[in-house]
């Protein structure tokens, strides 16, 4: 039965950090479809790239055939979840956590099949904003230990700064949402980062006390890039799913530009192409890796975006950075276009690689080229972070072009998100 293939799957692209009971759960997985849960607190109107390994783990799962619930925590949200946070999140109102939910509930639609039966979107206010406060504590709060909550490395770093009592109801509140799904839907299985470890137990332990039946947890590993840094943050900020605060083309930028260590991993994680094809990829260097970012690139964007929106990102980058090859047998399931390695028909010009030397500041030059009108605008468009130079955003009005900026012959200036212009650098 596929139902079985799901553990071995999500196990071998590397979703899988802990899980409760693991030798049951293997067996639940494989004898009937599941019903499982990830919760997504909407403190902002988009979701970023972060939550992506929650995302996709949740279509990997249905594509076996389990049924996942998506929560828009329209409740938990007015509390704010201590985990992996140094200081209190800042309070939402109701209205604006609806909207964060509306908009949440529309990018999860690109990930999941929401056709009847197969998938559902819960937003946990449903019964927690219909809590009555004393009963919540008599039946639900007595099974939770004061003592063992502030073992929890969650609580025990916010004790440092201080932890309000607010947030200190979070688990219970999370556990809670668990014990309604298990009743309402019959949910036996949640699902999420690692640093939900302990909330995630804490629901299992709440069912097992309420109801004696038995439920599961899983988390996925905290993902950080190859150098260290946190996944989806660049030094611009987040990287979200929503095109308005990320466009398309920026957003196949920063897959495509991954670190060389992340390739073959962020390709099991981030697409749904098949691991016999992924797998190859880590033995990969030099140009056939770049081909495999453009790949990962794409996939990503597709998934996002639609096909569409990747095939137009694909074409601004290669007429950009001119198009890399992608052999048909690399990534064969890749819609990608395969195209050649021909140089981009990129509007552009020399520049006297001597006048390169002299660093001329980049302001002067958008004005000598006929680029921009005047120094004025040419000063503004910088300052707004308009202008790119090989991709990277400038924003000192002082900067100046280098030698150094050279790549294969040619510097690439971008204005605005759609004006391109290739500096070539002649002798």
């Amino acid at each position: 039965m596929k139902y079985a293939q799901a553990f071995q799957e999500m196990k071998r692209r590397g979703f899988i950090q802990q899980v409760t009971e693991l030798e049951p759960l293997q067996e639940l997985l494989a004898r009937e479809p599941v019903t499982f849960y990830v919760g997504i607190d909407p403190t902002a109107d988009s979701l970023h790239v972060g939550h992506l390994m929650a995302v996709m783990g949740m279509m990997q799962m249905q594509k076996f055939g389990h049924r996942p619930i998506a929560i828009v925590g329209g409740g938990t949200a007015m509390v704010g979840d201590p985990s992996g946070k140094s200081e209190m999140r800042k309070m939402l109102t109701r209205e604006a956590i609806a909207a964060n939910s509306e908009k949440i509930k529309q990018q999860l639609s690109r990930y999941l099949d929401f056709t009847p039966g197969k998938a559902l979107m819960v937003d946990n206010y449903e019964w927690l904003g219909e809590l009555k406060y004393i009963e919540f504590l008599r039946d639900i709060g007595r099974h939770f230990s004061v003592n063992r909550m502030l073992t929890y490395e969650a609580y025990k770093i916010r004790m440092e700064k201080g932890l309000s009592f607010l947030e200190f109801n979070y688990q219970l509140l999370q556990a809670y949402d668990y014990l309604m799904l298990y009743d309402q839907h019959g949910c036996r299985l949640q699902m999420g980062g690692d640093d939900q470890w302990a909330n995630i137990l804490a629901g299992t332990d709440l069912i097992r006390r309420v109801r004696g039946a038995e439920c599961y947890g899983l988390t996925f590993p905290l993902l950080t890039t190859a150098t260290g840094a946190k996944m989806g943050k660049t030094e611009s900020g987040a990287v979200w799913l929503d095109p308005a605060k990320t466009t398309p083309y920026d957003y196949f930028q920063y897959w495509v530009n991954c670190d060389d260590r992340d390739v073959s991993r962020f390709l099991a994680f981030f697409t749904p192409l098949p691991m016999e094809e992924i797998e190859v990829v880590a033995g990969l260097e030099g140009a056939a890796l770049n081909a495999a970012k453009v790949v990962l690139a794409f996939e990503a964007t597709a998934l996002t975006h639609g096909r569409e929106a990747a095939q137009t990102a694909q074409a601004a980058a290669a007429a950009a950075f001119g198009k890399r090859e992608i052999p048909a047998s690399m990534l064969p399931s890749s819609k990608v276009e395969r195209g050649g390695t021909a140089a981009g028909s990129m509007p552009g010009g020399p520049l006297a690689a001597a006048r390169l030397a002299a660093e001329p500041r980049l302001a002067d030059l958008l004005v000598e080229l006929g680029l921009l009108p005047s120094k004025g605008e040419a000063k503004r468009l910088i300052q707004g972070g308009g202008v790119t130079v090989n991709d990277q955003r400038v924003e000192d009005i002082q900067a100046a072009l280098t030698p150094a900026q050279v790549v294969d012959g040619r510097i690439v200036l971008r204005l605005g998100k759609k004006r391109w212009y290739q500096l070539v650098i002649s002798q």
